[in-house]
């Protein structure tokens, strides 16, 4: 069935049509809160967190950092609702269950690849960190994002069943990170 979200215009959204805005919100939410049972949240931070998302998709489109759209309105929202879920449950020292398939969160299309970047917005080192990011393999990038971006603990990352034991997390992550440095360093 077509999301008669989807058929609303960037454009539109920018103008600040409450009709337009309104109808996003409504046609997600419920889809949203659907998604985000698999996470065993408490109704009320999961309409908290769509809330957080759709604010969060709001200021985006109004101030202009949202040039173009590269991906669906909802897999937009949903993506940045999937992070601050993550990081309620880690303000609520929930971990992911070992058993639970991170794959399927990954399918869902991940938020750096559904936005397009405004490169001249990006500083020199930026630009570079963004490019030998990229050119990490899919592991050391998820690795990297979960322990810095996300703010992971390594028993976090332990939690998520990919890999045997600390000191292996630990490596990789040094590993990676050395890395992505001596990319970076080998164009400044």
């Amino acid at each position: 069935m077509l999301n008669q979200a989807e058929d609303i215009t960037l454009e539109e959204l920018k103008q600040g049509s409450e009709q337009h805005l309104r109808k996003v919100y409504e046609d997600n939410r419920d889809k949203f809160i659907n998604f985000a049972k698999r996470y065993n949240l408490p109704q009320d931070d999961v309409i908290d967190v769509y809330q957080d998302a759709y604010v969060a998709f709001y200021n985006n489109i109004m101030s202009g950092k949202i040039e173009t759209m590269t991906s669906s309105i909802s897999t937009y929202l949903f993506s940045i609702g999937k992070y601050l879920i993550f990081d309620k449950m880690k303000k609520n020292n929930k971990t992911i269950s070992s058993d639970y398939n991170m794959d399927i969160v990954r399918d869902q299309e991940d938020v750096m690849e559904n936005i397009t970047i405004d490169n001249q917005e990006l500083t020199h080192e930026q630009q570079l960190l963004k490019t030998h990011f990229t050119s990490l393999g899919k592991q050391c990038q998820e690795l990297l994002k979960l322990f810095y971006y996300r703010g992971f603990t390594i028993k976090d990352i332990l939690a998520q069943g990919n890999y045997n034991s600390e000191n292996v997390i630990k490596s990789a992550k040094s590993r990676c990170l050395k890395t992505l440095k001596e990319r970076i360093n080998s164009n400044s």
